[in-house]
């Protein structure tokens, strides 16, 4: 039997996590990348120039989720008062609404796995997870700084 790579286990964990959140989200007309950026939204507003990077997404992406998302009534846009050129994305009473189910949704997961492994286990998940996010971001900034002649 070969032995996974690390990013395979990741991609491939993800893939499985991700689908079964959509699963669960196209039950209530809505997608994954909807509850994550419902849940991503501050009580107070969250500039939308903030949520891309919040979520990893591009801004094409989340221009065209926020659009969506205005559309079907679950946030608004109002201009941020600190900063007359702003914008900030706020909750509907619908968004808020929904908010919970997908904190609900989310919460239960982790739940559910949490009932499967020791505490040790999850520490051990989170070291893991914190040493391959530190490696990719030292990675990151050190390509930042390579000049290319």
């Amino acid at each position: 039997m070969k032995k996974r790579t690390i990013d395979y286990a990741l991609r491939s964990t993800w893939g499985a996590v991700s689908k079964m959140y959509n699963r669960t989200a196209a039950k209530f007309d809505s997608t994954m990348a909807t509850g994550f950026a419902l849940l991503s939204i501050d009580a107070e507003g969250t500039p939308s120039t903030a949520l891309g990077p919040k979520m990893g997404m591009e801004g094409t992406s989340i221009s065209r989720l926020l659009k969506s998302m205005e559309e079907r009534g679950l946030i608004e846009r109002r201009p941020d008062p600190s900063d007359g050129r702003g914008v900030l994305i706020h909750l509907t009473s619908f968004g808020r609404e929904k908010r919970e189910f997908s904190k609900q949704t989310v919460l239960g997961f982790n739940n559910a796995i949490n009932g499967e492994l020791s505490e040790e286990k999850i520490e051990n998940f989170y070291d893991v997870i914190d040493c391959i996010t530190n490696y990719c971001n030292q990675y990151e900034n050190e390509t930042k700084t390579v000049k290319i002649n």
